[in-house]
């Protein structure tokens, strides 16, 4: 094998390298944008039920009858 040959066999195996990388990187990227809304919907959540907690007796009160 010349080193032309050499050189074309090595691009080959970087360009399929830098392929599956960005294959790799778009399919985080998606699961990173899947995981931002779930948490920012548990926050929305979460925020919700603080909201309701003052309207509802507190679970850590002990029952009238103490």
């Amino acid at each position: 094998m010349d080193r032309h040959d050499a050189l074309e066999e090595r691009l080959a195996h970087m360009i399929r390298a830098m392929d599956d990388l960005s294959d790799v990187v778009t399919a985080q990227a998606r699961e990173i944008d899947r995981l931002t809304r779930l948490v920012h919907l548990l926050c929305e959540r979460e925020s919700e039920r603080e909201q309701m907690a003052g309207e509802a007796p507190a679970a850590n009160a002990p029952p009238p009858h103490w």
